[in-house]
């Protein structure tokens, strides 16, 4: 005769989940979730201590078939998940710790935090397979805000650009190469050369450049000038030239001076006739007395008014001071006033008052 065992079962269209009791090594089959229950343990009064699945398609019991689990699950201990492939969207709603590496490889990784902590101090970008200066390009760091502010590596002018300014703390420098180029206040000593175009006030310092010419307010010299030398403008540029002593005249060349004095004995005075003031000397002419400028030149006056003395014949005068009558020459370089009745003509005519 044939062995039958029965189980206790839960028909379909049941509420499904474990028998809300079972007796101790009881079993018990649920045709709602297909599930094999077992009653372990004994309570006492012929109820197991507690009931468990242990088969049943729906008990995870074939592990090679596709299973779906559902329910909120509690796993202690490790979970291996070797060559295991997470597929669809999952979330941990609590800490994610991985000791091992993490590898994220798809399109666009989504980070929400606050604050990231990385304790590694080298962060790769662009690490593709054959990275390169054109994979690069366009690489960088982009905080959003009204407007993207960016720190972008550009290929073609093989640099970093940024977006914004550029702003460093007090008392730091810019460096290439490890030499200072730029502080707050200072171009480095590195900086030798420059394409400035305009300057302000340039208080102190050493000029060691090029010769600045006359055009840019210089003097277009190259070394300093002799003891004494002058430097004249010469309508194109400057010249350096020296003062040469004249007639009665000395010139004294000292350490940046030079002194001009008259060696032509004293000075010049006023006197008789001559007037002197300052550099300045002029004649002091008699009012009406036949002297005159004329032109810018010394002359004679005949007609002046206070002209004294006589004019004599040997000059082309009379003698005379005063005419009344008749002048008659008297053969020695004079002339005497002619007597009235006497005949002084050829003719024999008489000369009576002054008249003939």
């Amino acid at each position: 005769m044939a062995n039958t065992i029965r189980l206790k079962k839960r028909a379909s269209g049941g509420a499904s989940g474990a028998p809300s009791s079972l007796a101790p090594s009881e079993p018990a089959f649920s045709e709602v979730d297909n599930i094999l229950y077992y009653g372990f343990g004994d309570a006492g009064g012929g109820e197991a201590s507690s009931i468990i699945s242990i088969g049943g398609s729906g008990a995870f019991t074939t592990l090679t078939s596709n299973q779906t689990i559902s329910g909120n699950k509690t796993f202690t201990g490790t979970v291996d998940l070797s060559g295991a492939t997470l597929s669809g969207n999952t979330t941990f709603s609590n800490n994610l710790t991985v000791s091992g590496d993490l590898v994220v490889s798809g399109t666009t990784t989504t980070i929400s935090s606050t604050t990231i902590t990385v304790d590694d101090k080298n962060i790769e970008l662009g690490a593709v397979d054959t990275p390169s200066d054109t994979t690069a390009d366009g690489g960088g760091i982009t905080l959003k805000g009204a407007t993207d502010h960016t720190i972008v590596w550009t290929n073609s002018t093989d640099s970093w650009d940024f977006s914004e300014h550029v702003n460093i703390a007090s008392g730091k420098e810019f460096k290439i190469n490890g030499t200072s180029v730029l502080s707050a206040s200072t171009l480095g000593s590195g900086v030798t050369s420059s394409s400035l175009t305009t300057v302000g006030t340039i208080a102190t310092g050493t000029w060691n450049g090029s010769t600045i010419g006359r055009a840019y307010g210089g003097t277009g010299l190259t070394a300093a000038p002799s003891n004494g030398q002058l430097l004249i403008g010469n309508g194109s540029g400057y010249t350096l030239a020296t003062l040469t002593a004249g007639s009665n005249v000395t010139i004294t060349e000292g350490t940046g001076s030079i002194t001009i004095a008259s060696s032509g004995g004293s000075s010049v005075s006023a006197g008789d006739g001559i007037d002197v003031s300052g550099s300045t000397v002029s004649i002091d002419a008699k009012a009406n007395g036949g002297l005159v400028i004329e032109s810018t030149e010394l002359a004679v006056d005949l007609g002046a008014s206070s002209i004294t003395g006589t004019l004599a014949v040997a000059d082309g005068g009379t003698g005379a001071t005063t005419l009344t009558g008749i002048l008659k020459g008297n053969g020695t370089g004079a002339f005497t006033a002619a007597t009235a009745g006497t005949d002084y003509l050829s003719n024999s005519s008489t000369v009576d008052g002054g008249t003939f």
